[in-house]
């Protein structure tokens, strides 16, 4: 037997056993009198914005009136088949003066204000990342208290990729530099739908 071989046999002879998961109490997991209270001021903690959204015609408006104005906006909400058939084949070179996206999320988390994306609402894995400013369409109905209640609705089987997102992009070194923006969006607005 080789030396390596040895080598491999001891490090399979000497692998501990599967531990199961354990059972969380869901009685015992952190709850909130008012989810959407919460939500809302751990995502102003974090550097985002929370806003109320009545529909989603209003929603069209802004973003006509901004690509009125030039900028290079890209809409994975209310955005036509058309559109978004386009948008799966770009490159992080074809989006690079990407300025907003829109897009919507599955899953709110008071706890600590992040939203849940799943592959098929971002259209390409790039955007929410690449783009400058993040615009996310929460449905207040979708806001849970915590990740373990997140979980419990979430099939990784089924939906393939997908991402909790919490504030804008943020990073610091030794020197307490904080970059806003290095590897992600620069601000996140979250628009909670009624």
């Amino acid at each position: 037997m080789s030396a390596r071989e040895k080598i491999i046999t001891a490090i399979t002879a000497a692998k501990p056993g599967l531990t199961e998961l354990p059972a969380i109490d869901m009685l015992q997991v952190a709850n909130y009198n008012d989810t959407i209270e919460k939500f809302i001021a751990v995502v102003q903690t974090i550097g985002g914005v929370v806003e109320p959204l009545k529909n989603l015609q209003n929603l069209q408006v802004a973003i006509d009136s901004e690509r009125e104005q030039g900028y290079y906006i890209i809409n994975a909400v209310t955005g036509s088949p058309d559109e978004n058939k386009s948008i799966i084949k770009q490159t992080a070179i074809d989006l690079e003066g990407l300025y907003k996206v829109y897009i919507k999320a599955s899953i709110g988390v008071a706890e600590n204000g992040a939203v849940w994306i799943q592959e098929l609402q971002m259209i390409n894995r790039l955007l929410p990342f690449i783009c400058q400013h993040l615009v996310v369409v929460l449905e207040k109905q979708k806001l849970v208290a915590t990740m373990h209640h997140a979980y419990q609705q979430i099939n990784a089987f089924e939906e393939g990729f997908g991402v909790f997102i919490a504030g804008p992009s943020k990073t610091a070194d030794i020197e307490q530099s904080l970059v806003i923006g290095a590897h992600g969006a620069r601000s996140i607005k979250l628009l909670l739908l009624d």
